[in-house]
């Protein structure tokens, strides 16, 4: 049982990047998957989420709303994060999750990835 992020890398402001979790030896439809980021010197924070039955996406942050969105392809077994209009600010590393359900606290979330590294700058 494993979640692979990926995706991250060094971009400009107002460029974009995808961002991917993937899942082996567990299928995903079955979990609410959320991501979440942590920037230098700060807690980790939730960022987005979606249900398993994909019908909901929870934002736990307010700064991207209008800039990121999160999609799930069954067939890839894969979560994704496009992230637009990116901004120094979200620097950072980011993970994916799996929950039963898009719960507020992180504590629910039982399965993580290692996270993937954006760095946003010019």
């Amino acid at each position: 049982v494993q979640l692979q992020a990926s995706g991250g890398g060094l971009v400009q402001p107002g460029r974009s990047l995808r961002l991917s979790c993937a899942a082996s030896g567990f299928t995903l439809d079955y979990y609410a998957v959320g991501w979440f980021r942590q920037a230098p010197g700060r807690e980790r924070e939730g960022v987005l989420c979606i249900s398993s039955s994909s019908a909901v996406k929870t934002y736990y942050v307010n700064s991207v709303k209008g800039r990121f969105t999160i999609s799930r392809d069954k067939a890839e077994n894969t979560v994704y994060l496009q992230m637009n209009s990116l901004k120094p600010e979200d620097t950072a590393v980011y993970y994916c999750a799996t929950a039963r359900f898009c719960a507020r606290s992180e504590t629910y979330f039982t399965s993580w990835g290692q996270g993937t590294q954006v760095t946003v700058s010019s």
